[in-house]
């Protein structure tokens, strides 16, 4: 006698397939980042999503960041955590706590995780053979940020090869100038500048929110799609603001440059990336042109 709870699950597969077909042999960024990283069952099932993505012929690319790890660590040492618009003002100090938690601690712990599930995985940062090159960022209203960089070129050749002999690249948020210095880059624009580069079908913003709200404040207000226009409308209205703008901001500069969609997502929910993009209607705001 065969269970109903069983069936389902048949049935679940079964609904994946077409979805599953679509994305074999094409490119998907994950960026992975904030308090999805917290609870470590939840960050158990988000490495067996992306596993699950190898696995059935996608070429899952993982890219995460640290804030939480960084700002408990900073806190430790009794160093500020300083912001502005979102992003990290970093000093001397700050950069060295930066590139300790971000390469030496996070990047291997999810290395590790998914090499236990099967799949083979290698740790980058964007030192790495040159992954990220970057120059100094210089914001607009001449607020000095620090050891902060702006993207200037990425390593694709190296990525790409990476996916063909069967690895999961992981990629931390640093990268380094012509001289070799170190800088902390905002994870969500790494994510996107990879997924520019390489051409990407997908890029997913995993994070500690459903998606964008059309009211910042009610959960209720979710989007579930939005095209670029929209968001930048909503960006003058101040219905995104503050740590969503780089976010948002790296979600629209991949559509307009050639990415077809990108997914924000809650990742503190188990297995975020599955019910997302092998599912009818997902479970977060995807973006389009």
């Amino acid at each position: 006698m065969y269970s109903e709870d069983l069936i389902e699950k048949a049935n679940i597969i079964c609904e994946a397939l077409p979805y599953i077909r679509e994305l074999a042999g094409k490119t998907v960024v994950i960026k992975y980042g904030g308090n999805a990283m917290n609870a470590d069952h939840i960050v158990n099932t988000i490495m067996q999503d992306v596993a699950m993505l190898k696995i059935v012929g996608v070429h899952p690319i993982l890219v995460h960041g640290g804030g939480p790890e960084i700002n408990a660590m900073l806190a430790r040492l009794n160093i500020q955590s300083k912001f502005h618009n979102g992003l990290r003002i970093t000093d001397a100090q700050t950069m060295e706590v930066v590139q300790m938690v971000m390469s030496g601690k996070i990047n291997k712990d999810l290395t590790s995780r998914l090499s236990r599930l099967g799949v083979r995985a290698i740790g980058l940062c964007g030192k790495d053979a040159e992954c990220t090159e970057v120059k100094k960022m210089v914001s607009p209203d001449g607020v000095d940020l620090g050891y902060v960089g702006e993207i200037t070129k990425i390593n694709a050749e190296l990525i790409k090869k990476l996916c063909r002999d069967d690895y999961i690249p992981v990629i931390a948020g640093l990268g380094s100038d012509k001289e070799g210095m170190s800088y902390n880059i905002n994870a969500d624009t790494v994510a996107s500048e990879i997924a520019i580069a390489l051409s990407a079908e997908k890029l997913i913003f995993l994070t500690d929110i459903d998606g964008i709200r059309a009211d910042r404040d009610d959960p209720a207000s979710l989007i579930s799609a939005v095209t670029v226009s929209e968001i930048n409308r909503l960006i003058q209205e101040k219905r995104i603001s503050d740590g969503m703008l780089p976010k948002v901001a790296a979600c629209a500069a991949g559509i307009e440059r050639g990415i077809r969609k990108v997914h924000i997502i809650n990742g503190t929910i188990p297995h975020p990336i599955l019910l997302e993009i092998f599912t009818k209607n997902g479970i977060g705001t995807m973006i389009t042109r």
